[in-house]
């Protein structure tokens, strides 16, 4: 048995328990019972993290509009696993909504990964979530790849920008040389940063501090509220604001429990995370901007640059341009289509928004 069966089959065995009470309590959800129908909602950060508030809205809507008929229950960061875990869950139909961002889901839908590129997204953020969310045919071809693994997309939105915080001040890729970077399980990810001369190291998020800790890495990328409330900033010395990428996640459903539901409930599933599009960008402009405060009060002698020169931005450009073409190889003709549609709806944007 390959070392990464082993683990998946030792996981399973330690989480059986909690599955077999999560599936006590009754399946399909649709179905009539003498309590509220019981909804489960993971989300892959902690909680007071900009996916916990996403959960809790969501919770709060859906609790609130079928009149306390449904009932959904949120499960942070570590309850049921890794992030690669709970999105298993979500397959396996033992939780019916998660979080799953593109840096893990990638192994499973590579396509995705067009969003851990570099230098792709526009530096608006209201573009960005613009083109995220109002763009069809992206929104199709999304739809239908989140499908194939038996996924409903239900909505893609930014938690902020990565930022980087590393042990030495990062102004030029040569700076990044020999750099231990953490990163996500991502392909494009390890890419993008060997693109740089680092040393790309994938760990768990929960891992993280102790191995900047005991200096098993140098540095990692997070949005700053993650920073903040992980405490990473307590054992680094820079965060240096590129604007690389965004950090980008989306949130899922079971596709069989969702075309299961009742119609009266996958609309209020719809319409619902329709709402908080709008809602969890102002949300994590807010996360992000308290949460760099807090990080300067508890740390006044943090170096901080918030921004690299035109010059500099440049450099780190072209730097990544290979990383695209790793991304058509993983992800195939359809991942170019998904690519160039994507560049496109961003320069689209950028010149209306000229305009």
């Amino acid at each position: 048995m390959s070392q990464a069966k082993l683990i998946r089959v030792r996981w399973l065995l330690a989480i059986l328990p909690c599955v077999a009470l999560l599936c006590s309590c009754g399946r399909p959800v649709a179905q009539k019972s003498p309590g509220p129908i019981q909804w489960r909602f993971a989300i892959e950060e902690t909680i007071g993290s900009v996916q916990h508030e996403y959960a809790l809205k969501f919770k709060e809507l859906i609790e609130s509009r079928s009149q306390g008929a449904i009932e959904v229950t949120i499960y942070p960061y570590g309850t049921l696993g890794t992030s690669d875990q709970i999105t298993e869950l979500v397959d396996m139909g033992v939780i019916q909504f998660a979080m799953a961002s593109p840096g893990h889901l990638g192994k499973l839908i590579p396509e995705v990964q067009v969003f851990l590129l570099h230098f792709v997204f526009s530096d608006d953020e209201e573009i960005n979530n613009q083109v995220l969310n109002d763009n069809p045919e992206l929104r199709r071809t999304f739809d239908e790849l989140y499908a194939r693994k038996r996924l409903k997309l239900l909505s893609i939105y930014s938690e902020g920008w990565q930022v980087w915080t590393t042990k030495k001040a990062i102004r030029t890729p040569e700076d990044f040389s020999g750099v231990k970077m953490r990163v996500m399980t991502s392909p494009l990810l390890l890419a993008a940063y060997a693109a740089y001369g680092a040393s790309p190291t994938p760990l768990p998020y929960s891992e993280v501090y102790s191995a900047l800790q005991l200096n098993m890495i140098d540095g990692q990328e997070n949005p700053v509220f993650a920073i903040q409330e992980m405490s990473f900033y307590e054992v680094t010395d820079w965060m240096i604001f590129a604007k690389q990428s965004p950090f980008i996640t989306t949130s899922v459903t079971n596709l069989e429990f969702f075309q299961g539901l009742p119609s009266e409930q996958q609309e209020l599933v719809l319409e619902t995370v329709d709402e908080l599009n709008g809602y969890i960008l102002e949300v994590q402009r807010e996360f992000n901007r308290d949460r760099l405060k807090l990080i300067q009060e508890n740390k006044p002698g943090l170096n901080i640059v918030p921004d690299l020169t035109a010059e500099q931005r440049e450099a780190f450009r072209d730097a990544s341009q290979s990383v695209r073409q790793q991304f058509v190889e993983l992800a195939g003709p359809e991942g170019q289509r998904l690519l160039d549609e994507l560049i496109r709806a961003i320069k689209s944007a950028e010149a209306k928004r000229a305009q």
